[in-house]
């Protein structure tokens, strides 16, 4: 039963990607009303995350986020149709790429490259538009469900000559890579567990994070250049910003670099907030002795 209902929300997804965009906006944004509604769990954890990391707010300001949020959340879910059916020529006019110059000055001088890409709700449609432009490594978490994890799979490959790694694969396949002129497009902004992770605060609170910016940026002496996708209103579509390398990066000393990582995100997560992950429960390990907050 569990393998039909996929296969008719995969269904469901091929009918959509047909509509012109506004109109895919306006019917996610109504699945994201019904999810802030009615999946009860999921908006614990956002309104866990959100009282967490913006205190100073009050509970309608941060009831505003979370709304906008999960409509935002139903928008990136119907979406994914695209990734996974719209043509090249299509995905390119609603995908806007700026900043690909600081790239290809990079990969020019033969420099690997270590693109930093948050967990932003566009983070897919992001991938897909600097696919199209670069042949690229990135990591790919296999799904529980087969239906799904086959489709996801297509979405993440089908332009140019993409290199996906588990995360069993470890750090030498990704290296190796980068070194070979593959930029890397890395997500390292979630709850990983203790291993591999330290403390550090990302808005304040202390935030298991794990250190690979800084250890793999070292190994293959990469160059770090953040990238950020916002889901712009209706059928406007999506802006994909490369930004400039950082300069002195990284240092000898890995909390520095990894406190620097949390910085930077918290601080485009306040250009846009809604537009976070918050679903994910960023802050489920805790220190020694203290309770999760979930």
């Amino acid at each position: 039963m569990a393998r039909i209902a996929s296969w008719l929300a995969v269904a469901l997804f091929w009918l959509l990607h047909w509509l012109p965009l506004g109109m895919q906006a306006r019917i996610g944004t109504a699945v994201g009303e019904l999810l802030y509604r009615f999946a009860g769990r999921r908006r614990h954890i956002v309104n866990v995350n959100l009282r967490l990391c913006f205190p100073e707010m009050d509970e309608t300001a941060r009831a505003r986020i979370a709304g906008a949020h999960f409509h935002a959340l139903g928008r990136s879910m119907l979406e994914r149709g695209l990734l996974w059916w719209a043509s090249e020529a299509r995905l390119k006019g609603m995908i806007r790429l700026e900043g690909r110059e600081h790239v290809d000055a990079l990969v020019a001088a033969g420099r690997p490259v270590l693109l930093l890409a948050p967990h932003f709700l566009g983070l897919d449609m992001g991938g897909a538009r600097f696919a199209m432009e670069f042949d690229s490594v990135s990591v790919y978490a296999r799904q529980n469900n087969p239906v799904f994890d086959r489709w996801l799979f297509h979405g993440r490959s089908r332009f140019g000559d993409q290199l996906l790694l588990s995360r069993q694969d470890g750090v030498r396949g990704t290296v190796k890579a980068m070194k070979a002129g593959r930029p890397f497009y890395y997500l390292p902004d979630m709850d990983y567990g203790r291993e591999d992770s330290i403390f550090v605060p990302f808005f304040g609170v202390p935030a298991a994070t794990i250190t690979g910016l800084s250890r793999l940026s070292r190994l293959a002496r990469a160059a770090v250049v953040p990238v950020v996708t916002e889901m712009l209103p209706g059928g406007k579509g999506y802006v994909t910003r490369l930004g400039e390398p950082w300069a002195d990066f990284p240092t000898e000393d890995v909390e520095a670099d990894t406190l620097r990582m949390n910085q930077w995100i918290e601080s485009v997560v306040r250009t846009m907030p809604e537009q976070y992950y918050w679903v994910h429960r960023r802050f489920k390990t805790r220190p020694p002795g203290e309770k999760r907050p979930y």
